[in-house]
C-alpha cells in the first residue's frame, strides 16, 4: 500500500477529535473541506460570519485548498488574523499581513478583512481596537496551528494564560518560538525575529465554536505528543485544545509519528 492510499484514522482525545492523514496535502484538504462545510451551513443562518485565520507553514495546504473550493460564502465572511509582529513592515516577507494578502485575501473577495497593524505607533491601542472589532464580529470558526513550543497564536508558555482577562495583548516571544520562525525560513537569523507581537489570547480563541487545527510535519511530532498526552497546563498551551467541544486536530503521518501508544490507549 502506498502512503497516498493509506486511509485516514480518527480518534478522540478529551473532547477534541484527532484525524491522521497520509500526508500534509491530504490533511490540509480534509481540513479545508470541513471548514467549507461549516461555512456553508453558517451562511444559512448568518448574514455575517466572523472567521479567524492562522498563518505560518502549517497553513499552506489548507489555505491553498480553501481558496479553490466552490460555494464558500466569502461575501459573508469577516476575516481576522490571530497575531502580528510589532514594528515589522507589512511588506516584510515574514509579515502575517503580507502572508494573508498573498495566500488568502488576494485570491478571494471577502465581505471584510481586518488586518492587525503591527507597525502602528501605539501597539497597545492597536491591540485594544482589534479586540473590540473581533468581539463585535463574534467569530464562529478559527483556524489554528500549534507552535513547536506548544503555543497557540503567539501565546508562548511564559505568557500563556487560560483565564486571560484580555482578548488581545502584546507579548514577548520566547527563544524557541523565535527559533522556529527562523527555521521555517521567514528570517535569515534569530536576531532578525522581532521580540514582541500582538496576539489574540487563549480565551479568545477558545470562545470560537469551531476550531480547525492543522499541524503537519515531522518538526511538530514531539509537540503534538505533548499536546495530546501531558497534563493540561500553560507549560504546553496546546493541551487546552483537549477541552474544546468542537476542535479537530489534523495531522499527517509525520506529525503523528510519536503518537501510536497515546492514541491507541484512548
Amino acid at each position: 500500500m502506498t502512503e497516498a492510499s493509506i486511509p485516514a484514522k480518527y480518534y478522540q482525545v478529551g473532547t477534541a477529535t484527532v484525524e491522521v492523514h497520509p500526508d500534509r496535502y491530504a490533511a490540509g484538504a480534509a481540513a479545508a473541506r470541513a471548514a467549507s462545510k461549516a461555512l456553508i451551513e453558517l451562511a444559512k443562518a448568518h448574514n455575517s460570519i466572523g472567521v479567524i485565520f492562522a498563518t505560518g507553514a502549517s497553513q499552506f495546504e489548507i489555505l491553498n485548498e480553501l481558496t479553490r473550493l466552490p460555494d464558500i460564502p466569502w461575501d459573508q465572511i469577516r476575516g481576522f488574523h490571530m497575531d502580528e509582529y510589532v514594528n515589522l513592515s507589512a511588506d516584510h516577507p515574514a509579515s502575517f499581513r503580507r502572508y494573508l494578502r498573498e495566500r488568502l485575501t488576494g485570491k478571494v473577495s471577502m465581505k471584510e478583512f481586518f488586518e492587525i497593524d503591527g507597525s502602528a505607533p501605539d501597539p497597545e491601542q492597536t491591540s485594544r481596537n482589534y479586540a473590540a472589532k473581533l468581539r463585535l464580529a463574534d467569530p464562529q470558526v478559527c483556524f489554528l496551528g500549534i507552535g513547536e513550543n506548544g503555543h497557540l497564536a503567539f501565546n508562548d508558555p511564559p505568557v500563556a494564560d487560560f483565564t486571560d482577562p484580555l482578548d488581545a495583548k502584546i507579548v514577548l516571544l520566547d527563544a524557541l518560538c523565535r527559533q522556529q520562525q527562523m527555521a521555517e525560513g521567514w528570517f535569515s537569523s534569530v536576531e532578525q525575529v522581532p521580540d514582541h507581537a500582538i496576539t489574540l489570547t487563549i480565551p479568545t480563541l477558545l470562545r470560537v465554536p469551531k476550531l480547525i487545527v492543522s499541524v503537519p510535519g515531522l518538526r511538530k511530532a514531539m509537540i503534538v505528543r505533548r499536546a495530546l498526552e501531558e497534563a493540561i497546563s500553560t507549560e504546553c498551551p496546546a493541551t487546552i485544545l483537549r477541552t474544546h467541544p468542537d476542535a479537530t486536530i489534523y495531522l499527517d503521518l509525520e506529525s503523528a509519528s510519536e503518537l501510536d501508544d497515546v492514541l491507541f490507549s484512548r
